[in-house]
């Protein structure tokens, strides 16, 4: 995955901790990039029901509570996908005792880091990362 992921949490935590509504061009300020691509990943937090776009008003609101927000939903809304964070190489050779058993062995491997990773966004939400960026700030 590229970097949509981080995207989302910082326009999500600026668009929860503001009095007002917060515009795609204040967000891109603060990323540092384009306001067309905080809308296109915007974009997709609204087709998953995580904000709302305000055209009159010209920015967005959270739709979710940051408390009942977990990560897993927002990178499943930005990535339309469960996590996936590893690749198996291609065209092994199937002669070469690693090269036969390494496909079986690396799945398995990466199952189970991957569902612990999944386990781990299921319970941190986006409150938890307004938090420890709290603690930070002191």
């Amino acid at each position: 995955m590229d970097t949509k992921f981080s995207v989302a949490i910082h326009a999500l935590i600026m668009i929860s901790e503001s009095d007002k509504t917060v515009t795609s061009e204040t967000i891109a300020h603060s990323v540092g990039t384009n306001a067309s691509y905080i809308r296109r990943i915007l974009s997709l937090l609204r087709r998953d029901g995580i904000v709302e776009g305000r055209r009159k008003v010209g920015g967005f609101n959270l739709l979710i509570s940051p408390e009942n927000l977990t990560l897993f939903r927002i990178w499943k809304a930005v990535s339309g996908e469960e996590p996936h964070l590893f690749d198996i190489h291609q065209n092994s050779n199937d002669t070469c005792i690693v090269g036969s058993h390494i496909k079986q062995t690396l799945t398995a491997m990466y199952g189970d880091l991957e569902q612990s990773f999944t386990k781990a966004l299921q319970g941190k939400t986006l409150n938890d990362c307004i938090i420890e960026m709290r603690s930070e700030i002191q």
